[in-house]
């Protein structure tokens, strides 16, 4: 059966999942790539992201290259996307990563405003959702085939998935960092009440890794 997964999302020992001032020059937000370390010489991060051969072949490749596995469609908020607020100015924008995105599958981007899809090289698409998280998922869900839906983020995409007790597995990978402000995952959230358990917890230099399900 098709699960809601959360895969590889990094968060700060203070619980962020982005620094702040999201833009073009800092799109993980000021600090933010400071998270990635773990996850940024892995065997899957250069093959899925840079097209590179080589890469670290340890317990963060091991939980890096799960997070690809049997997923058929990934939701993304809009900052996930992209930088820019409001109407979409023009179709030039086409995401963060150039003409062959590392998805390789449909992608729903939640948007409030409509935009047609957009093909890229490699099998992924970009369909913009502008009737809300349900409707994405029901999309998404169509458009798997069977196979899992991987929720990429940012923060405030998962949490509205999480407060709606929708996403069925949680790996999240905790950096041996502080960012102090940005945008908390687990903010005013009661995930016990919401029905979710920790199942897993493994540590590295680089992370800790833990995978949160529901109960």
């Amino acid at each position: 059966m098709s699960k809601l997964r959360v895969n590889a999302f990094t968060l700060s020992l203070d619980g962020y999942g982005a620094g702040p001032d999201q833009d073009l020059q800092n799109p993980l937000g000021v600090g933010g790539e400071s998270l990635h370390k773990w996850f940024v010489d892995t065997c899957t991060f250069r093959e899925m992201v840079l097209g590179q051969d080589g890469g670290t072949t340890d317990v963060n490749e091991a939980f890096a290259a799960r997070s690809f596995e049997n997923v058929g469609a990934w939701i993304l908020g809009r900052n996930m996307f992209g930088p820019i607020r409001g109407e979409w100015p023009d179709d030039s924008w086409k995401g963060w990563w150039g003409d062959n995105p590392p998805y390789h599958v449909p992608v729903f981007v939640l948007t409030h405003h409509k935009r047609e899809p957009i093909t890229m090289e490699g099998g992924t698409t970009f369909h913009f959702v502008i009737d809300g998280i349900h409707s994405a998922l029901e999309q998404a869900k169509a458009a798997a085939g069977g196979k899992d839906v991987r929720v990429g983020g940012g923060v405030a995409t998962i949490r509205q998935y999480l407060q709606e007790k929708l996403i069925d597995e949680m790996h999240l990978a905790i950096a041996p960092v502080l960012l102090g402000t940005g945008e908390n995952l687990f903010a005013g959230l009661d995930m016990l009440k919401l029905g979710y358990i920790c199942s897993e917890q493994v540590a590295t230099p680089l992370a800790t890794h833990v995978t949160i399900k529901r109960a």
